[in-house]
């Protein structure tokens, strides 16, 4: 046992399983480095880090039992999550319209755009109800229930899920910069790159309006 830790190396190698996983999460990290950069995918990358970090507290302070015993705010969290990825994924299609038509906006709304990638991965991250009920099953059975300070136990598996998050998306960050250099002198190419992830987060947000507790 490591300070309340039951089995952490089972640990890991399930957590580095489930951040391979894909997601809106490290889809929208990406696709923010590949539009716009590997700063912005950074800054992207930092927002889903935030959010992850308020749902691991939240779960460890009980929101998923909270979630589990009120069906009606559990329903009232999923829609909102599901309406937020629908309209990720129509505003990627809109902007994948007007490259390919070469149309694109240029100058301060472009920069307003890239103003938002840390905002935009922080909601995603958030508005995903299944995230809080899976941190609680997931961590609980690695905190030793005895332990002096089960919020040491919780604070280096979640350390330990960062860790790996942040060599993931760092790696899909450069993957996507690199893409987008490639792309760069092809525009519809890359217009419906953007039309297909656009068309993934239409599906998240279907998948997140038919979730149940269960």
């Amino acid at each position: 046992m490591f300070y309340g830790v039951t089995d952490i190396w089972t640990y890991a190698l399930g957590a580095l399983f489930i951040v391979l996983l894909p997601g809106p999460n490290s889809l929208y990290v990406m696709a923010v480095a590949s539009r716009e950069g590997v700063a912005a995918g950074y800054c992207g990358a930092c927002g889903v880090f935030l959010g992850d970090t308020v749902l691991m507290i939240l779960s460890a302070a009980g929101a998923a039992s909270l979630l589990k015993t009120h069906p009606a705010l559990f329903m009232l969290v999923k829609y909102a999550g599901a309406a937020y990825l629908g309209w990720v994924g129509l505003s990627l299609l809109r902007q994948a319209l007007a490259n390919w038509r070469g149309d694109a906006p240029a100058g301060g709304e472009a920069q307003a755009e890239a103003s938002k990638p840390f905002q935009r991965a922080l909601v995603i991250s958030l508005m995903n109800p299944k995230a809080i009920l899976f941190f609680i099953s997931f961590f609980i059975q690695f905190v030793d229930p005895q332990a002096a300070q089960p919020a040491v136990a919780f604070l280096i598996l979640g350390v330990i899920l960062q860790i790996l998050s942040a060599l993931y998306l760092s790696a899909l960050i450069f993957g996507g910069a690199y893409l987008a250099a490639q792309f760069r002198s092809r525009q519809r190419l890359a217009a419906a790159g953007t039309a297909s992830v656009g068309g993934v987060f239409l599906g998240f947000g279907m998948k997140l309006a038919t979730a149940s507790l269960s």
